[in-house]
């Protein structure tokens, strides 16, 4: 900018006639550059797009070589890779080729501003308003000022694929992001010194009744998969969550931890509305074990001690002797101090499970929440287990997620879920007692 300010004010001296034609090749430049960014950045665009698609292809293909082969799948992925690849060959040259084009234009247009400048300026000479040198001078001067604008050209293709990318960038970043605080604390109501003072509620305080009254959600609002689901769970008791695939058991388990938020109805937490905690306040209170385990590319005794960071290593192996996973972590050649590989997969899938519910174990939770915790592991290991969530349970509210239902036979409250609502509940032994849709899936397990 400064260069250019300073050549500007040496044109002008030398002639503002001469400046004027000079400062004529910008507007004419910038029309045409824009007439090519115009045509050429939908290709940019196209060009970002597609090559996200190919990363992701190569990223999962490569993650999903074993299943591409078991499946013999390796020719119709390659097809769709030379698809997604052709797409990404075909904006890319486009793209490149029209952003090629601003240099040779900018140097055409250049040039015809200095035959401009030589025709004037020889007109000046003849007639003496001007000397021959001034006349070199100027057309340097004019060199040197549109040599920044050269440059640009010159890495336009650069800048248009930065602005594409960009704008993906962008469009993310735009996103209306979740309110993590709530504007209003969950509050109650004490006397001090002989005063009622209204203070926030500590989770420490905060019991762990449950009680969903007539709960609706959607992922999308024209899609509602929870109608009305209305439950009263009292603090302390073991409640099994049953049902088809589809029927919104995991999905209650979301809810409750405010993933989403409810299209309508409210969910209460010892009696205060879960809204009006902080997110972050709201799930100390719980401790998950999903069928998908999460593991970090680390030793097994900081895998455990990520439920409870301030933990002792006593305290960990305490609760992996509680989890069934102290036995075998000892077979292992450095015991607690293996590293786990980047996806674990140096232990067994039942191992994994083993170790996240000894992470649950180690947070002591006031409210667990088990989803499918023992798929991955075999019946031995699973009554192991099941002994061992039963002692974790005790003086917890507890929301098991099953499909084999013999697990769930001891729960204090059954809830079948159907079709986003609560069709029936009751105990083990009520529901069996009559024609039911729990007893007719209890008993297809066992034909």
């Amino acid at each position: 900018v400064t260069t250019m300010i300073g050549v500007l004010i040496m044109m002008l001296s030398i002639s503002p006639k001469m400046t004027l034609i000079a400062l004529l090749i910008l507007p004419v430049s910038l029309a045409l550059v824009l007439l090519v960014v115009k045509f050429s950045q939908k290709y940019f665009k196209a060009q970002q797009a597609t090559l996200g698609v190919v990363n992701g292809q190569v990223e999962e293909i490569y993650s999903g070589h074993n299943v591409i082969k078991a499946f013999n799948r390796e020719n119709a992925v390659l097809a769709d890779f030379n698809a997604a690849n052709d797409k990404l060959y075909e904006s890319a040259w486009k793209s490149q080729f029209l952003s090629g084009l601003m240099q040779p234009i900018m140097q055409f247009i250049g040039n015809l501003g200095y035959v401009a400048i030589s025709i004037l300026g020889g007109y000046f000479a003849i007639s003496g308003r001007i000397t021959v040198g001034n006349i070199q001078s100027f057309i340097t001067y004019t060199r040197n000022f549109t040599q920044p604008i050269s440059q640009i050209a010159q890495v336009s293709n650069m800048l248009q694929s930065m602005a594409a990318a960009a704008e993906r960038v962008f469009r993310m970043l735009d996103e209306e992001e979740e309110e993590q605080t709530a504007g209003v604390h969950a509050s109650r109501e004490v006397v001090r010194d002989g005063q009622t003072v209204t203070e926030p509620v500590r989770i420490e305080d905060v019991e762990a009744s449950v009680t969903f009254d007539h709960v609706r959600f959607g992922y999308t609002e024209d899609k509602i998969i929870i109608n009305d689901f209305s439950a009263d769970i009292r603090s302390g008791k073991k409640i099994a969550i049953v049902g088809p695939t589809g029927a919104g058991k995991t999905t209650i388990v979301k809810l409750l931890m405010r993933f989403y938020d409810l299209n309508g109805g409210s969910i209460s937490i010892g009696g205060y509305d879960a809204a009006s905690f902080d997110r972050s306040e709201l799930r100390e209170m719980f401790g998950m074990v999903l069928q998908d385990t999460w593991l970090f590319s680390d030793t097994i005794m900081e895998n455990i001690r990520y439920g409870r960071l301030d933990a002792t290593d006593e305290e960990v192996i305490e609760a992996a002797k509680a989890a069934r996973v102290h036995r075998f972590v000892q077979t292992l050649p450095e015991g607690y101090g293996m590293v786990l590989n980047e996806d674990a997969t140096n232990v067994s899938q039942g191992q994994k499970q083993l170790l996240t519910i000894a992470r649950t174990i180690l947070a002591d939770p006031k409210i667990l929440i088990l989803d499918e915790a023992t798929s991955s592991v075999d019946t031995r290991t699973e009554v192991q287990i099941q002994k061992a969530m039963d002692t974790l349970m005790q003086g917890r509210t507890s929301f098991i997620i099953a499909h084999r239902l013999s697990t769930i036979r001891d729960a204090d409250l059954i809830l079948v879920m159907r079709d986003g609502d609560i069709v029936e509940q009751g105990t083990h032994e009520e529901l069996l007692s009559y024609d039911s849709f729990y007893s007719t899936m209890y008993n297809s397990q066992f034909k």
